[in-house]
Order: C-alpha cells, then structure tokens, then sequence
C-alpha cells in the first residue's frame, strides 16, 4: 500500500495515490478516486462517483457527494458542505445527480455551502460561512450569503483610487497601471459655475478613434460585468456618473482600479482580461470601441485566454 491509512480510516477504493493520508474515522466508498499525496482529515466521508486530484487537502468534517470533481491542489476548509441535488425529497432520486467541479488551486473556507451543479473557478477562494449559488469565477473571492465577489486574489491593492490613481483632478496626465499596456488616464477637469466638464481627444487623452460606444448602466451592486477579453479591440472605460472597478489581468499582473469619478479614463488594449464589478445603484460606465461588434473578438474562458498569452509569449520569444 503506497499511501497511508489510520487504523480507524475506512478505504473501500482500490484507487488512492501514492504519498496520501487518510486519518481517522474517514470513510472512502469503493468507486472514489483520490489522487496523490492528499491529506483526508478526521470524519470525512466520500461517496463513490467522486474525483480528487493530486497535493489536495480535505478537512475534517466534510462530505464530498456523487458528482463532485475536485482537482488539483485545492483546499476545503472543515464542515465545508457540498450538495447535488437543489430539490430533495426523503427516499426519491434523481436521474442523475448536479456535477460540481472545484477548479484547480481553488480553496473553500470552514462551513461554506456549494450549492450543487456550479464550478468553483480556478485559483479562487470561497470565504468561511459563505453560500455559494452561482458559478465562482477564477480568482474571485467569495463573501457572504448569497455569496457576493468582493475582490480577486493577488490583486494589487487599489482601494484608495484618489490617492493611488488621482493625485491632483486639475493636472492631467497618464499612469501606467501594473499590467503592461493598461492605462489610466487622468483628464483634464475644468470648473465652472455653470457645471464641471471633462474632455478627451484622439492623440490626447485618447489613444484611439473610436467607431463604436455603448453605455452600461442599471447594474444591480452583486452583478459582474465584462469577464472577457478581446482578441484585437481597443477599448476606454469612463464612469461617467457613480462608481464601478476594473479589474485588468494579463496573466501575470492583476490590478483594480476603482473608477469613481468622471475624470478618469482607462484604456484597455487587445489580450487584457477585464472585469468590471462593484457597481454602485447610479453608476454609468461610458466605454469607447476601436471597431464595430464582431462576437468572435471576444475571448470569454479563463483557460483559452491563458492558453493564447503562453502561445503569444511564446512566439515572440521563439
């Protein structure tokens, strides 16, 4: 046996990895598979339609039920709670149960709930307590019941945008964000009496011309926006009213930028995954294109953005 398993653990698979524990008073039915070198805690129970993948670590107290897919390097706090069937009955049973996968490098926080048939996306990170009912992107992190984003992991700390982003609203200028080729532009803010303007140009302030505009507004606060990329589109993103954040990621950089104020502008190159979220009730958030609308610009899965900037790197390199 080239795992290790407590003498009050029960291991009905055949399929354990190498270098895994198994404590005590685990129970592991005889269809699971468990990967390599995973820690199972005290009281954790796992039933048989049930993949775990390598280096991942199962607190105690936690069942793992048919459908759920765990993969690699995850983390389940104890008393996390899995379900894969949103409407039980007493001695009744679905045709097949909801498959709930958690992503790889993904950690769930002591006593959530995943609701079943949702995919915890990768590398994100599902806070104690929380009531996850809807898919959870990757990075985001995850509050609250119902479970809301509030913030994407190893993101640069961007809370405090009038001092990060704005030093002075009358001196116009540019910032280069964390991720290479954003932009954050300070515009030019002219008082009046009469009512305050702003003002952007191409060739000044405005790094494109723009052939398409659209306005995103009426966001209900919990509600993500964007979570794309674009293959060759250029875009500016202005909150013209309210506030919104802008999470910008390349890869290898992530920053927020939080947009509170019309003054600010920022421009969004081809290959850069953005989100917006944290919309305030009032927010308008005017957003400038560099092309009319093509659906097949749009890069929308984590994973094949992340595949095509290792292929660009790549090639640049080669």
């Amino acid at each position: 046996m080239s795992f290790f398993k407590h003498p009050q653990a029960i291991v009905e698979s055949s399929q354990i990895g190498p270098d895994t524990r198994v404590w005590a008073f685990a129970h592991i039915l005889p269809g699971a598979v468990v990967g390599a070198d995973c820690n199972i805690c005290d009281h954790v129970f796992i039933e048989n339609d049930v993949r775990i993948g390598d280096r991942v670590t199962i607190k105690c107290g936690v069942q793992l039920w048919d459908g759920v897919t765990i993969e690699d390097d995850v983390f389940i706090g104890p008393n996390a709670t899995f379900t894969n069937d949103r409407f039980p009955r007493s001695k009744q049973y679905p045709e097949s149960f909801e498959k709930t996968i958690v992503r790889q490098g993904a950690s769930i926080g002591a006593n959530a709930t995943i609701l079943g048939g949702l995919t915890i996306g990768k590398n994100s990170m599902v806070g104690a307590g929380a009531v996850v009912t809807r898919n959870v992107p990757p990075n985001a992190i995850v509050v609250g019941n119902p479970g809301v984003i509030k913030g994407y992991v190893d993101t640069i700390d961007s809370q405090k945008p009038t001092e990060v982003h704005q030093p002075s609203r009358e001196r116009a200028g540019v910032h280069e964000s964390a991720v290479p080729g954003v932009q954050i532009y300070r515009l030019p803010f002219i008082k009046d009496m009469r009512g305050n303007l702003t003002v952007a140009e191409h060739g000044r302030y405005l790094p494109f011309i723009p052939k398409r505009t659209f306005l995103v507004f009426d966001v209900p606060s919990r509600e993500v926006r964007g979570e794309h990329a674009h293959r060759t589109l250029h875009q500016f993103l202005q909150c013209v009213h309210g506030s919104c954040s802008l999470v910008v990621d390349d890869g290898q950089h992530r920053e927020e930028i939080v947009m509170d104020t019309p003054v600010i502008g920022v421009y969004l190159p081809p290959m850069v995954w953005g989100i917006q979220y944290k919309y305030t009730p009032d927010a308008k958030l005017l957003v400038l294109a560099s092309d009319a609308y093509d659906p097949d610009d749009y890069i929308r899965d984590y994973d094949e953005f992340l595949a095509l900037i290792k292929l660009k790197r790549h090639d640049t390199f080669s």
